[in-house]
C-alpha cells in the first residue's frame, strides 16, 4: 500500500465521481491553459495518493498538461484482492472516470490520454479499445499490457510501453503485449530499473517519456459534448 499522503499543490483539489451506488474519489489538477488530460489507472496495492504517480503527474502538469488520479475500487472493494486484477471492471470503472471529466467545464474540451501502472495498464488499453475516438494516446510504466488480453488488437491510441531493465519477467509480458499492438506504438527499457523504479533517477526518466509522448501524440478538441454516466 502507498504510505503517506502527499502534499495538494495549489492546483491539486480532491473530487469524488458518483455512479449509481459506487462513490470513486480522485485528485484533480488543471494548470493554466491546458492543453490535454491524462488520466491514471493504478496499479494493485496503489491509489490516488502513490508518490510514483503524483511524481509523474506532477512532471506532466510542468508540460501543460491536466491530471486525474482516481481509485478505479472502493475501499470495500479493494478488501478483495480478485477485484484488483479484474481487467474489466477496472475498465469500465476508468471509462466512467472519462466521462466524468467530459462533463466538468474545466477538463471538457480537453483530449484525454490514459497513464497505466502494473495491473492499471491493462486495463487502460481495454478501456482505450472501448473508445478508440476519444482516447489519444497510453502510457504504460511497469505494466502489464498483456492482461489486456484480446483487446490489444483494438487499441488505436498511440502506445509507449516503459519498463525496467532489471524487471525481467515483465519485459517479457511487455513483449508478448506489444507484438500484439496494432497501432503506433514504442517499447523504452530504461536501464538500472526495477519494477517500481525506486532507483535514482529512472522515475524521472519515465516522467520524461510519458511527458514527450503525450504532448506528441494528444489533440485539442475546439468543443465536446458532456455525456450522461446513464448510458454506462
Amino acid at each position: 500500500m502507498d504510505r503517506g499522503r502527499p502534499q495538494l499543490n495549489k492546483n491539486e483539489h480532491e473530487v469524488v465521481i458518483n455512479y449509481k451506488d459506487v462513490r470513486l474519489n480522485g485528485i484533480l489538477s488543471t494548470p493554466s491553459n491546458p492543453v490535454g488530460l491524462i488520466i491514471f489507472a493504478h496499479g494493485s496495492g496503489s491509489s490516488r495518493w502513490s508518490p510514483r504517480n503524483n511524481f509523474v503527474a506532477r512532471e506532466l502538469q510542468k508540460v501543460g498538461l491536466a491530471t486525474l488520479l482516481t481509485d478505479l475500487l472502493t475501499p470495500e472493494e479493494e478488501n478483495d484482492r480478485a477485484n484488483v486484477f479484474d481487467i474489466s471492471t477496472l475498465a469500465q470503472r476508468l471509462t466512467i472516470v472519462k466521462k466524468w471529466a467530459q462533463s466538468q467545464a474545466a477538463t471538457r474540451n480537453l483530449a484525454i490520454g490514459y497513464f497505466g501502472a502494473s495491473t492499471g495498464a491493462g486495463a487502460a488499453l481495454v478501456a482505450a479499445a472501448q473508445d478508440p475516438d476519444e482516447i489519444f494516446a497510453v502510457v504504460s510504466r511497469g505494466g502489464r499490457p498483456d492482461l489486456a488480453a484480446e483487446a490489444l488488437d483494438n487499441v488505436q491510441a498511440p502506445t509507449l510501453l516503459i519498463i525496467g531493465g532489471d524487471d525481467t519477467y515483465v519485459i517479457e509480458l511487455n513483449q508478448i503485449a506489444y507484438d500484439k499492438l496494432m497501432c503506433k506504438k514504442e517499447m523504452k527499457i530504461i536501464p538500472g530499473a526495477t519494477h517500481l523504479f525506486e532507483e535514482p533517477g529512472t522515475l524521472e526518466k519515465v516522467a520524461i517519456l510519458a511527458s514527450d509522448w503525450f504532448t506528441k501524440n494528444l489533440k485539442y478538441k475546439e468543443s465536446a459534448r458532456p455525456q450522461s454516466l446513464d448510458n454506462y
